[in-house]
């Protein structure tokens, strides 16, 4: 019984450094190379809406809304302009101030 016992005893050993060194390898993180990248690192801009004279677009980067649109009167394919725009870090506040922007010559809606 005492040589059956120094016989297995090196196997034994031998698995439970195996063992041991699964567990270190499972519980150490790997050095990986990273990119220093934005903070959002999706999309810069989405489109909400077109309409073909306006466009309502979102800057995921700097957290705004604008609001583009083209002046009255003019033909399909005129130059949008920028009228307004919004702040979207202060969604959930009660209310919600508005940046203007070029306002004169805007199309308005026809009263019916």
């Amino acid at each position: 019984m005492f040589a059956n016992w120094k016989n297995r005893m090196p196997m034994v050993v031998g698995i439970a450094l195996m063992v041991v060194a699964l567990i270190m390898m499972v519980r150490s993180e790997p050095a990986q190379a990273q990119r220093a990248e934005a903070a959002g690192s999706g999309v810069r801009y989405s489109v909400i809406e077109t309409q073909g004279f306006n466009l309502l677009v979102t800057d995921n980067t700097a957290n705004k809304l604008y609001y583009y649109a083209t002046d009255k009167d003019v033909p399909v394919g005129s130059p949008m302009k920028l009228r307004a725009s919004l702040d979207l870090t202060q969604v959930g506040r009660e209310e919600i101030k508005i940046t203007p922007h070029n306002l004169e010559n805007i199309r308005k809606k026809e009263d019916k």
